[in-house]
């Protein structure tokens, strides 16, 4: 149900949230077992929804721009591959031009649920039990 590259996102975020200090495309590669190549594209992604910050330099990296109290797991999906809700009929057919037929609106009411659900999800409550743990290189 979700890509790859959403996946990518949230190992990518959950790990930035245990760590203190900036990290780069390669640690964060090596923790979260992504293809640095691929992750560079996706925290490129999250820079740009200033999701994550980057820094130059010597202790430059990659660190997260929103406490993660706020942060939701939603808007790290947004921003690599949004949800796609369904808003009109899928197959253009003129008797669903006013409403869903009854197949795409329970499929879109699954969507909502996940989206809700995702709204509702903090990084703070996630990391609860920690996934990644402090980087062996502190």
């Amino acid at each position: 149900m979700f890509s790859q590259t959403a996946e990518y996102a949230l190992r990518a975020v959950a790990y930035l949230a245990e760590q203190g200090a900036p990290r780069t495309v390669a640690q964060i590669a090596a923790a979260t077992k992504v293809p640095p190549s691929y992750l560079s594209k996706v925290m490129q992604s999250l820079a740009r929804a200033e999701l994550v910050a980057s820094q130059r330099g010597l202790h430059g990296g990659f660190r997260l721009a929103i406490p993660t109290t706020q942060l939701c797991v939603y808007d790290i999906i947004q921003a690599v591959d949004p949800i796609a809700r369904i808003h009109s009929c899928p197959l253009e057919l003129p008797q669903h031009a006013k409403a869903l037929c009854p197949l795409h609106q329970r499929m879109d009411d699954a969507l909502a649920q996940v989206e809700l659900a995702f709204r509702k999800t903090t990084f703070a409550e996630v990391l609860e039990t920690p996934i990644f743990g402090p980087d062996p290189a502190d």
